[in-house]
């Protein structure tokens, strides 16, 4: 009776969501906090499409309408051109940010991250293969001993490669002589930009603007303890193999260095 009724008036029937619609819902709410809230319609569907998941920024769109998530980013910075080159450590890498091979040029620059009650300094080496964080270390002092840890890390990390290009801005911790005699030791060519010209060490810029805009509280950590973890979260566990670079048609900087890696196997194979 009840059911005659409703089809009389034009009642319109709902449905329950199906399993799958229950399951692509729950990726998208698990990738959206996986990010801190920053994750937008086109990460979210690069992400899960890259996880074998067909999904459109259209549709991505509607579902986190739906789910009532939205990203949290803010709007870009724009920044002042720049003049001179350093006397002594021309810009060799002069813009040439696309690289066909991991280990061939490195990128670093240090920042600052508000902790409690003082700014402490995060300094960052990135191989521009694939946009990769390869080295990275934090202290109380934008010093050359935490330039150098990073660069030590990335070193280390990627089995001591030699004969590649580090470029950074002309910040003292990278012109000291302690930081140019490691830079020799490693059999490293230095390259730096132009003075107050963020351009020429672009893809570092928009490495920070990320992790600023899409993971750092707006308020900054409590402390230092807690700004080191939630760092190593944004570098180790999403940036690095989950987030989806441009640069990279959308894959995390990880895996272009993996299918790399396959490629040159494959090749020896054959």
């Amino acid at each position: 009776m009840y059911t005659a009724v409703a089809i009389s008036i034009g009642l319109k029937v709902i449905h329950p969501p199906s399993p799958e619609q229950l399951r692509l819902e729950a990726k998208v709410k698990a990738i959206h906090k996986l990010s801190n809230g920053s994750a937008g319609a086109r990460t979210i569907a690069g992400i899960i499409t890259n996880n074998g998941y067909k999904l459109s920024r259209y549709r991505a769109t509607k579902l986190m309408t739906k789910l009532n998530l939205t990203s949290c980013q803010v709007p870009q910075h724009k920044y002042k051109r720049g003049g001179n080159e350093h006397l002594e450590i021309p810009n060799k890498l002069n813009r040439q940010f696309d690289v066909v091979e991991p280990n061939t040029v490195w990128c670093g620059d240090v920042t600052y991250v508000w902790t409690g009650n003082r700014w402490a300094y995060l300094a960052v080496v990135i191989d521009l293969f694939a946009r990769k964080v390869v080295g990275w270390a934090m202290s109380f002092s934008p010093d050359t001993n935490l330039t150098l840890k990073a660069l030590e890390i990335a070193y280390e990390s990627r089995a001591k490669p030699s004969g590649l290009i580090f470029h950074s801005d002309q910040g003292s911790h990278y012109t000291s002589l302690r930081y140019r005699q490691r830079l020799w030791r490693y059999k490293i060519t230095q390259s730096m930009s132009r003075r107050g010209n963020c351009w020429d060490n672009a893809p570092m810029e928009r490495f920070f603007r990320s992790f600023k805009t899409e993971w750092m509280p707006t308020v900054g950590y409590q402390n230092f303890k807690e700004a080191k973890y939630s760092i190593s979260d944004y570098i180790n566990e999403y940036y690095n193999y989950v987030r989806p670079h441009h640069y990279n048609a959308g894959l995390a900087p990880n895996e272009p260095e993996v299918r790399y890696k396959d490629s040159k196997t494959v090749a020896k194979i054959s």
